[in-house]
């Protein structure tokens, strides 16, 4: 497999920015596309370093980009960038002018972990029409700091506002406001560890998507908030999204 690191202006942001691209071997394309994404404290090359990402992929006709996202939750900003238009409208324009990929809603599948957990789910439910799948490792689901987190309540201000809660970023009002419009809904898988400390957050979030009949995958298996965890589940996340864009291994 090829590993590409591109640098290309975002006009949303107003930045050059970095993505590393992973390119399958195996036949000539159009590939479909699964849009990766990190956690908090990290960047574009993380999965690549942290993870077999590209012994997991390795049979399928299947790119893998993975942005760099900051420490914007993937949102745009009460104040601040607009991270959710960066990733869902000017990240494919570039992809798709410059890869041998499909363009089709059917042929694009999100995920990520933690902080790119909750972003996933964010850019799919908010852009429902670009999406086919998405899947959340470990998602920070909760619109609350955590006593003692990464993220001061100064930033959480500037990232999601005062009042967060019924806004575009808030996952459960962006799942009703698609289902009152009764949109197409991407399959969405969520999973966590059994000793994450944001496990009872995704619990409450599986929950609150089945009171509101939103499909969806929920499951648990060992583990904490770690690489372990992640480099053993992205594993599922890609035979769940393989189903969804309806590719299989060489």
């Amino acid at each position: 497999m090829a590993l590409v690191t591109a640098q290309w202006h975002s006009p949303t942001l107003g930045m050059k920015v970095s993505t590393n691209v992973l390119l399958p071997d195996l036949g000539e394309g159009p590939f479909p596309v699964l849009y990766l994404l990190h956690g908090l404290s990290d960047d574009h090359t993380i999965w690549m370093r942290f993870t077999r990402l590209e012994l997991y992929v390795r049979n399928l006709p299947l790119i893998v980009v993975m942005p760099q996202g900051f420490r914007g939750f993937y949102t745009n900003q009460h104040q601040g960038p607009e991270y959710a238009t960066y990733i869902a409208k000017d990240l494919p324009y570039f992809i798709e002018r410059q890869f041998r990929v499909r363009s089709e809603r059917g042929a694009r599948c999100i995920g990520g972990l933690s902080m790119g957990g909750y972003g996933a789910l964010r850019i799919a439910l908010a852009y429902p029409d670009r999406y086919v799948s998405a899947h959340s490792h470990s998602g920070a689901f909760a619109l609350k700091p955590r006593k003692d987190g990464p993220v001061s309540m100064k930033e959480f201000r500037q990232i999601f506002g005062p009042r967060p809660v019924n806004t575009p970023h808030d996952l459960r009002y962006l799942a009703r406001q698609l289902k009152r419009r009764r949109g197409a809904i991407p399959r969405l898988s969520i999973d966590c560890g059994t000793e994450d400390f944001l496990l009872e957050d995704n619990r409450r979030f599986s929950k609150d998507l089945t009171r509101m009949t939103v499909p969806h995958e929920y499951r648990e298996f060992p583990g904490a908030h770690n690489w372990d965890y992640w480099d053993c589940h992205i594993r599922d996340a890609l035979v769940f999204h393989s189903k969804a864009l309806g590719i299989t291994a060489y």
